[in-house]
Protein backbone atom coordinates (compact mmCIF):
# COMPACT_ATOMS: atom_id res chain seq x y z
CA UNK A 1 0.00 0.00 0.00
CA UNK A 2 1.63 3.38 -1.08
CA UNK A 3 2.13 6.14 1.88
CA UNK A 4 -0.85 8.46 -0.44
CA UNK A 5 -3.67 5.76 -0.30
CA UNK A 6 -2.54 5.33 3.85
CA UNK A 7 -2.85 9.45 4.74
CA UNK A 8 -5.91 9.35 2.85
CA UNK A 9 -7.47 6.51 5.22
CA UNK A 10 -5.97 7.84 8.35
CA UNK A 11 -7.83 10.97 7.42
CA UNK A 12 -10.96 9.57 6.70
CA UNK A 13 -10.68 7.38 9.79
CA UNK A 14 -9.62 10.13 11.65
CA UNK A 15 -13.06 12.09 10.57
CA UNK A 16 -15.14 9.44 10.98
CA UNK A 17 -13.84 8.12 14.53
CA UNK A 18 -13.25 11.22 15.97
CA UNK A 19 -11.07 9.94 19.52
CA UNK A 20 -10.73 6.36 19.11
CA UNK A 21 -7.03 5.90 19.15
CA UNK A 22 -4.88 4.55 16.41
CA UNK A 23 -4.34 0.93 18.14
CA UNK A 24 -7.96 0.77 18.66
CA UNK A 25 -8.38 1.71 14.93
CA UNK A 26 -5.90 -0.94 13.73
CA UNK A 27 -7.63 -3.30 16.44
CA UNK A 28 -11.08 -2.19 14.47
CA UNK A 29 -9.41 -3.26 10.98
CA UNK A 30 -7.59 -6.14 11.64
CA UNK A 31 -10.93 -7.84 13.28
CA UNK A 32 -12.53 -6.83 9.75
CA UNK A 33 -9.80 -8.81 7.98
CA UNK A 34 -9.50 -11.39 10.69
CA UNK A 35 -13.48 -12.63 9.59
CA UNK A 36 -13.05 -12.56 5.87
CA UNK A 37 -12.53 -15.58 4.40
CA UNK A 38 -11.87 -16.39 0.50
CA UNK A 39 -13.15 -18.97 -1.36
CA UNK A 40 -12.12 -19.19 -5.51
CA UNK A 41 -10.61 -16.19 -5.00
CA UNK A 42 -13.48 -14.41 -4.21
CA UNK A 43 -13.79 -12.41 -0.98
CA UNK A 44 -16.46 -12.77 1.40
CA UNK A 45 -17.85 -12.61 5.15
CA UNK A 46 -20.23 -14.45 6.82
CA UNK A 47 -23.52 -12.26 8.29
CA UNK A 48 -23.46 -13.74 11.56
CA UNK A 49 -19.73 -12.52 11.66
CA UNK A 50 -20.47 -9.50 10.39
CA UNK A 51 -23.47 -8.60 12.44
CA UNK A 52 -21.11 -9.07 15.63
CA UNK A 53 -18.54 -6.72 14.24
CA UNK A 54 -21.24 -3.87 13.23
CA UNK A 55 -22.87 -4.17 17.16
CA UNK A 56 -26.35 -5.82 16.40
CA UNK A 57 -26.88 -8.15 19.41
CA UNK A 58 -29.97 -9.62 17.58
CA UNK A 59 -30.06 -11.78 14.47
CA UNK A 60 -33.45 -10.60 13.53
CA UNK A 61 -32.62 -6.80 13.77
CA UNK A 62 -29.81 -7.23 11.33
CA UNK A 63 -31.78 -9.42 8.92
CA UNK A 64 -33.75 -6.07 8.36
CA UNK A 65 -30.73 -4.31 7.46
CA UNK A 66 -29.19 -7.15 5.01
CA UNK A 67 -33.12 -6.87 3.33
CA UNK A 68 -32.37 -3.33 3.03
CA UNK A 69 -29.10 -4.22 1.42
CA UNK A 70 -30.29 -6.45 -1.49
CA UNK A 71 -32.96 -4.18 -1.99
CA UNK A 72 -30.37 -1.32 -2.65
CA UNK A 73 -28.21 -4.16 -4.26
CA UNK A 74 -30.97 -4.77 -7.12
CA UNK A 75 -31.63 -1.15 -7.13
CA UNK A 76 -28.11 -0.72 -8.83
CA UNK A 77 -28.64 -3.72 -11.24
CA UNK A 78 -26.40 -5.74 -9.60
CA UNK A 79 -27.87 -9.45 -9.31
CA UNK A 80 -28.71 -10.49 -5.74
CA UNK A 81 -27.53 -13.84 -5.26
CA UNK A 82 -23.92 -12.49 -6.62
CA UNK A 83 -23.81 -11.06 -3.33
CA UNK A 84 -25.78 -12.91 -1.00
CA UNK A 85 -25.75 -15.88 -0.83
CA UNK A 86 -27.41 -18.41 1.43
CA UNK A 87 -25.95 -21.03 2.87
CA UNK A 88 -26.20 -23.73 6.30
CA UNK A 89 -23.64 -24.04 9.17
CA UNK A 90 -23.45 -26.29 11.65
CA UNK A 91 -22.75 -24.69 15.33
CA UNK A 92 -21.62 -26.30 18.44
CA UNK A 93 -24.70 -26.22 21.00
CA UNK A 94 -24.16 -27.04 24.84
CA UNK A 95 -22.41 -30.70 25.31
CA UNK A 96 -21.61 -31.96 21.96
CA UNK A 97 -24.79 -31.24 20.42
CA UNK A 98 -24.61 -29.17 17.13
CA UNK A 99 -27.09 -27.17 15.67
CA UNK A 100 -27.53 -25.89 11.68
CA UNK A 101 -28.34 -22.19 11.58
CA UNK A 102 -28.91 -20.15 8.33
CA UNK A 103 -26.07 -17.34 7.50
CA UNK A 104 -25.06 -15.95 4.51
CA UNK A 105 -21.98 -15.50 2.13
CA UNK A 106 -20.98 -11.45 1.84
CA UNK A 107 -19.12 -10.07 -1.00
CA UNK A 108 -17.31 -7.03 0.11
CA UNK A 109 -20.18 -4.86 -2.32
CA UNK A 110 -22.63 -6.49 -0.05
CA UNK A 111 -21.18 -6.00 2.99
CA UNK A 112 -20.44 -2.62 2.34
CA UNK A 113 -24.01 -2.01 1.51
CA UNK A 114 -24.70 -3.51 4.43
CA UNK A 115 -22.82 -1.15 6.52
CA UNK A 116 -23.94 1.97 4.82
CA UNK A 117 -27.79 0.44 5.38
CA UNK A 118 -26.87 0.12 9.18
CA UNK A 119 -27.73 2.29 12.05
CA UNK A 120 -25.09 4.77 11.37
CA UNK A 121 -26.05 6.03 15.23
CA UNK A 122 -23.60 2.57 16.04
CA UNK A 123 -19.97 3.53 15.85
CA UNK A 124 -19.07 0.05 14.34
CA UNK A 125 -21.39 1.28 11.60
CA UNK A 126 -19.28 4.33 11.55
CA UNK A 127 -16.49 2.09 11.14
CA UNK A 128 -18.01 -0.13 8.54
CA UNK A 129 -18.77 2.34 6.45
CA UNK A 130 -15.27 4.26 6.50
CA UNK A 131 -13.62 0.74 6.01
CA UNK A 132 -15.37 -0.41 2.92
CA UNK A 133 -15.40 2.95 1.69
CA UNK A 134 -11.47 3.28 1.80
CA UNK A 135 -10.86 -0.54 0.71
CA UNK A 136 -13.30 0.33 -2.21
CA UNK A 137 -11.00 3.09 -3.06
CA UNK A 138 -7.54 1.11 -2.48
CA UNK A 139 -9.02 -1.48 -5.29
CA UNK A 140 -9.66 1.07 -7.50
CA UNK A 141 -6.44 2.61 -7.37
CA UNK A 142 -4.81 -0.28 -7.88
CA UNK A 143 -6.93 -1.07 -10.83
CA UNK A 144 -6.01 2.28 -12.44
CA UNK A 145 -2.05 1.23 -11.82
CA UNK A 146 -2.46 -2.01 -12.81
CA UNK A 147 -4.57 -0.58 -16.21
CA UNK A 148 -1.86 2.40 -17.25
CA UNK A 149 1.24 -0.09 -16.18
CA UNK A 150 3.14 -0.01 -19.28
CA UNK A 151 6.57 -2.90 -19.45
CA UNK A 152 9.65 -1.83 -19.78
CA UNK A 153 11.40 -3.19 -23.06
CA UNK A 154 14.11 -5.27 -23.34
CA UNK A 155 16.50 -2.42 -23.65
CA UNK A 156 15.32 -0.09 -20.98
CA UNK A 157 15.27 -3.00 -18.58
CA UNK A 158 19.40 -3.41 -19.72
CA UNK A 159 19.78 0.41 -19.11
CA UNK A 160 18.33 0.05 -16.16
CA UNK A 161 20.24 -2.45 -14.78
CA UNK A 162 23.85 -1.03 -16.00
CA UNK A 163 22.91 2.27 -14.00
CA UNK A 164 22.15 0.47 -11.35
CA UNK A 165 25.30 -2.15 -11.08
CA UNK A 166 27.24 1.47 -11.54
CA UNK A 167 26.14 3.04 -8.61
Amino acid sequence: MDSHSEKLARVAFDDALGSMSDSTIEGLIGQFEDAAHNDDEVEFWYARDLQRLLGYDRWENFQNVIEKAKIACQSSSHNIIDHFRDVTKVINAGKGAKHEVHDIQLTRYASYLIAQNGDSRKKPIAFAQTYFAIQTRRQEIRDEDEASYIPLSEDKKRLLLRNEIKE
